[in-house]
């Protein structure tokens, strides 16, 4: 029987359980508890997390991206096309679908990656991962 989700069209919902699809390493600076950044050395960490670790959805995000100018006028002028395509005459309709036509690559391109979501995740050992992008994680 074939699996139902394909790779990285999985819908996130919270409460769901989740497990990572790949190791990740986070690094960065940090600073002990109580004292100002500024009046402590800078102390490197870094904690690696491997794939398969399990966690809880706490909050899904979804961010939609900017149209752009072609996005916009692509969107436009199909609109046109469509309520009045049929009244206009043959030479302007044929001019208004070669415009439609010459967009059709921006708006597949955009409806590709119209949509960005971000979860918020509590995984299991503790360690909360927010604002990680949909596809680091599979179901459990």
């Amino acid at each position: 029987m074939a699996d139902e989700e394909d790779e990285g069209s999985m819908t996130l919902n919270v409460g769901q359980r989740v497990r990572l699809a790949a190791d990740l390493r986070l690094a960065g600076s940090v600073t002990p508890v109580g004292e100002l950044p500024e009046e402590t050395g800078t102390f490197a960490a870094s904690v690696a997390l491997a794939a398969g670790i399990e966690g809880t959805i706490e909050r899904v995000d979804e961010h939609h991206r900017q149209q752009s100018h072609e996005v916009r006028e692509y969107l436009r002028l199909k609109s046109l096309l469509g309520d009045f395509g049929h009244q206009m005459p043959p030479a302007s309709r044929r001019q208004l679908e070669a415009q439609v036509g010459a967009l059709e690559e921006q708006w597949a391109a955009y409806q590709r990656r119209m949509l960005r979501v971000t979860v918020r995740v509590r995984l299991d050992n503790g360690f909360v991962l927010d604002d990680v992008p949909e596809e680091a994680f599979a179901s459990a």
